[in-house]
Parts: C-alpha cells; structure tokens; sequence
C-alpha cells in the first residue's frame, strides 16, 4: 500500500476552475481526526473564485448537453474503472481525513464507485414518450433535458460516496457542476476530481471549491439566476437556509437532511438477526451517518435480552486510529462531536436511563468517543429527540405495535427506520405506517446505487440514486404537435 506522505501529495490542493488547479493566498488546515495532526493545507475559496466557477459551469454547458450520451457514459464508466485501480489510495485517503476505519473506508470505495457505474448505464437510457391525445387532435412529446448548471454542497461523513452520488447523476444527465465538499473532508473530493480529468471530462464541466466559509461561496452562487439546481446533504436547520435563498430563483433543489431513525424490534424476531443487523445499523461510520440507528424501540419481552447481546459485541469493539489493524471504532469528526455525544449520555442518564457501557471520551490525543449502549431511555431525553453522529446506541422499551409505531413516529425526521420481525403481514403494516422514505425489513444496512435514497417530513426532498437519481438533474418539456 501507498505510504501516507506519498498518497497526500498526490492529491491537489487548489480549487478546480475551468480546468485549472487554482491557488489562493488563504489556506484551510485539514487534519486527521485520530491524531490532531495537519495533513496538508488547501485553497480557501472567495466570492470572486465562486463566480469564477460558475462563469466556467455557464461557458461549456451548451457543450456538455450536446455531448452524445454514450460520451458521456463512457467518461463515468472510465472513471469507475480507474476508481477500482486506486481503492487502496481512495479508502487511504478517507481514513486519513475523516477517521473510520480503513475496512469501513474500502467499503465506501465500493459504494461511491457504484453511482458512477450506474449512471454511466443511466445515461443512455434517458428517454421520453410519444402519442396521439384522447382527443385525437394531436400528438404529444414528451422529452427530458439537463436542468443546467449545478451547485452540489456535500457533507463530510462519506466524502467519496456523497461526492459520487451527487456528481455521477448531474454529468450523466448533461449538466455542468460545481462541487463544495466539506472543509473537514475535502481530500477525498478534491482526488475524485483529478480522477474525473483523467478520465477525460472537458474542462468546466466540474469544478471544485473549497472555503472555509459556505457563506461566503454559496450566496453569490444562489443569487445568480444562472444557476439552476442546489443539491445539499447535511443537517436540516442549514438545509431550511439554503431553502430559502434558492428560493429566489426558483432553483431546482435536492435536499438530503437529518434523521432520527428508530429500529423497531419485535418479540417475534430473529434476535441474533436484530443485534447483527444493530451493529451494522448503530456503529456503521461511527455512528457517523445520516441512516444511523439512533432510537433502538425493543419489545419489552425480549428489551434485556437485545440490551445485554448488544452490550457484549460492544464491548469487544476495538478503538483506534482506522489505519491500525482490527480497529473497528475509529475517532469522532472533532471535538464538538465527542462534547455532544456526552452531553446526550448524560442527560439520559440524569433522567433515569442505565448506562451498560462506555459513555466517556477517550482520554489523549484525538477525538475518540467510548462505543456505548444505554437502555430504559425515558420520555423527554435529549437523545431520542436529537441525531446522536457518534457510537452510541440507546434502548426504549415498548409494549405493542401499537405503541412501538407512535414512538418510531414521535419526531419531525422521517429518512430512515429499521423494523426486525417474523411476520410478514407485520412486516407490511409497518412499511405502511412508518413515516419514512426508506425502510430495513430484516437488514442493518439499506444504502444501493440501484435505489432510491431519500426522506419524508423535515429528513428533505428528492432522491438520490436508483433510476430516480437521475431525474433530479433533468427537466420535463411537453410538445404538441398537429396530426399529419
């Protein structure tokens, strides 16, 4: 494998602008999370470098919509190959910037380089429709086009696959982009883009800025009616922001926002099923996701039994720098994540929850958090109302399916739940009632280039993925035209 010094100075440190790696006189430190350490400074993005790359989305988007779609197919497709060729580097490079572990991090190659496989298939499989209307008066065209030049901001916990997700749709679609990823996580992005230009994407068609201000770049962007399309993934109180500015352009928006995601296991379940499917859903990034278990709603019957199981795998996790063998919990994002993660422990406890195991940062260098399990969770705690990001799984018992739908429901999020039973009709009354744009039924893990990702109620809008993802970056135009 690569050395870490070889590996950081391959990847680019300016902006990407029109083809061109641009530095500025401002820098960002990006460290590592398990040490403190900076591993290379960046660009730090202006207002003026903002415009600059929207001016370079804007001059080259005519061309790229133009570009025949197996062009453009055969680009993602040659980026997924070179992708594959480079796994060691890219799961590398994650490690180093954002912390999971290295195993976790091949993982995430896998993932992120699916959305590019997938939409090189997607697109040339755009299509419309054509027909005579009821009246017999005319015929109908129905045809797709690319909604124009793109703003996608993307979070810092999956910085391939959310980078891929976004990118990967938007190109195959025939728009030009413009990318900010996370100032935490902007190696990963920055690689993935010197990747796409390899690959032989014209100059323009993606750009990249990095800031240590979104501010600062993203309001000069959604002021400027040429630009047409916001896609975000983060937290929903910035997510209701960006809403709101985009809305004086009528911009195009995709939003990916926060969640609350109960898993609901039933008396009836397969229990060595639940806690593998717990482990994957809880500790899955940290804890660090979106998709994240963060309410663990258990029937009564069986709450001890899942609570000392879970209990027992978790305390055989192994905490450590992601680089290092047989790690499986690597640190927090920051300190502000460890501060948080102990504050909802300790508001559940204070209000009468058992704490089984951990609950405590991890004393040195980096910012490490216990992988910790708390059960009789009470009405009222911080940590059933709040999206935990960290490694700490959390029991409330319930009595029937009655009771476990009112509190899987009992919040304002709606991305995700988790529902473990035998029963298959049960199975089918909770994929009704659960207010959620996707569902685990009998899995830990539910994330698919294939599928469509996305929530309901204040967890966003659109999907992203699956043959949905790419109608988000493509719009409708109707044509009549006279019988012949």
């Amino acid at each position: 494998m690569i050395s870490e010094s070889d590996l950081l100075a391959k990847v680019p440190t300016g902006l990407f602008i029109g083809g061109e790696w641009r530095s500025t006189e401002k820098t960002i430190d990006v460290t590592d999370p398990a040490t403190g350490a900076v591993l290379v400074s960046i660009a730090d993005a202006s207002a003026d470098d903002a415009t600059a790359a929207l001016d370079a989305a804007v001059a080259v988007q005519d061309e790229w919509a133009a570009t025949a779609p197996r062009t453009r197919s055969n680009i993602l497709r040659k980026a997924f190959d070179l992708m594959q060729e480079r796994r060691d580097e890219f799961a590398l490079l994650m490690t180093l910037e954002m912390g999971k572990p290295l195993a976790e991090a091949q993982g995430e190659v896998t993932y992120g380089g699916e959305f590019l496989r997938w939409f090189s298939e997607e697109a040339v499989r755009i299509t419309g429709r054509y027909g005579v209307n009821p009246e017999g008066t005319g015929r109908t065209i129905v045809s797709q086009h690319p909604v124009g030049p793109c703003y996608l901001i993307t979070p810092w916990n999956f910085p391939l696959a959310m980078a891929t997700r976004k990118i990967a749709p938007a190109l195959a679609a025939g728009c030009t982009v413009i990318v900010k990823p996370a100032s935490l996580t902007p190696l990963t992005t920055l690689y993935f883009v010197k990747l796409l230009e390899e690959a032989g994407l014209p100059a323009g068609v993606v750009n990249v800025l990095t800031t240590s201000s979104s501010s600062a770049v993203t309001e000069p962007l959604l002021t400027d009616s040429r630009l047409r399309k916001l896609s975000f993934t983060g937290s929903t109180p910035v997510g209701q922001k960006l809403m709101q500015q985009a809305a004086t352009n009528v911009l195009r928006t995709s939003m990916e926002l926060g969640g609350n995601a109960p898993f609901v296991v039933f008396d009836d379940a397969d229990l060595d099923a639940a806690v593998d499917g717990a482990m994957a859903a809880k500790f899955r990034n940290i804890g660090q996701a979106c998709t994240a278990a963060n309410r663990f709603i258990v029937q009564e019957s069986v709450a001890d039994e899942f609570a000392r199981r879970v209990t027992e795998r978790v305390q055989g996790f192994r905490i450590g720098r992601g680089t290092e063998e047989g790690v499986t919990i690597g640190p927090l994002i920051d300190g502000r994540a460890v501060k948080k993660a102990g504050e909802l422990v300790d508001d559940a406890v204070s209000k009468g929850a058992t704490l089984l195991t951990g609950g405590s940062a991890v004393d040195g260098e980096g910012s490490f958090f216990e992988p910790t399990v708390i059960t009789d969770v009470k009405t009222g705690s911080q940590i059933l109302r709040e999206e935990i990001f960290g490694p700490v799984l959390a029991i409330v018992p319930f009595s029937d399916e009655a009771d476990a739908i009112r509190l899987a429901n009992d919040t304002e999020y709606g991305l995700v739940s988790y529902v473990f039973t035998k029963d298959l009709a049960r199975g089918q009354r909770m994929i009704d009632k659960l207010e959620t744009g996707m569902m685990g039924l009998n899995v830990g893990v539910i994330s698919n280039a294939s599928a469509p990702f996305g929530g309901v109620k204040q967890s966003g809008i659109g999907r992203e993925g699956g043959f949905e993802g790419i109608h988000e970056y493509l719009s409708t135009k109707y044509t009549m035209t006279p019988v012949a």
